[in-house]
This record gives C-alpha cells, structure tokens and sequence, in this order.
C-alpha cells in the first residue's frame, strides 16, 4: 500500500487558488480537481481572511472596464489612421485624437468612435 505524503501549500499558492474559485462559472471542485485536493480544504481556506479574495465587483464579472482617455484640443478635418505593431492613432473631423496602445476590443474601440463622431 502506498503512503500518502501531506503535501505544503505556501501563501501564495493557497491565494492562487482561492482566486481561482471566483473566475465566473469556475466551481471550487472544478479547483479541486485541478489541484487534486479535496474541496473542503479549499473551503477551509476561503474562510481564512489571509487567503480569501477580494470580493468581484459587477464591472469585473460582466468584463466591463475602463480605458485611459485623453482629449486633445486640435481640430483636424479628416480621419487618419496609422497602425503599426500594438499602436493605432485616430484622428477624428470633430476634432478628437485617440491612441490606442496594446491590445483593444474592436467592438467597444467602433462604439467609442461612434460616439465621439456624433
């Protein structure tokens, strides 16, 4: 019969995968599971203040967030458009400038355009 050894779970790690536990549509046994532990000890940790996550807000679980914008003053009389690797710069006829750095959402990027257009 093989002998089981108690495995040590560090800090961070029993943070890790508490914060696991609050991804949506994601079960503490699916976590379990995955860390072949039973779920009680996961739940032992969530109660422990040390390890249990912030509470998620409805802005983080329905993917809503907030991009930095900065409106400049110049008028421009036409739309231009530069992309190079993980930068795009718009300029807007109303007299709007938008930078775009890194990976964005196109839907929510038209919405905005629509927006600032009207």
């Amino acid at each position: 019969m093989a002998r089981r050894t108690r495995r040590l779970w560090s800090d961070e790690e029993k943070r890790s995968i508490c914060l696991q536990t609050t991804a949506p549509g994601v079960s503490v046994a699916q976590v379990a599971l995955r860390y072949t532990v039973n779920a009680n000890l996961i739940f032992k940790s969530l109660r422990d203040p040390k390890y249990r996550p912030a509470p998620r807000t409805e802005a983080e679980d329905s993917g809503l967030s907030f991009l930095p914008v900065e409106i400049v003053a110049e008028a421009k009389a036409l739309i231009a458009v530069c992309a190079t690797e993980g930068h795009i710069e718009i300029e807007l006829a109303g007299g709007h400038r938008m930078r775009i750095i890194g990976g964005y959402d196109p839907e929510a990027l038209a919405r905005l355009i629509r927006g600032l257009s009207m």
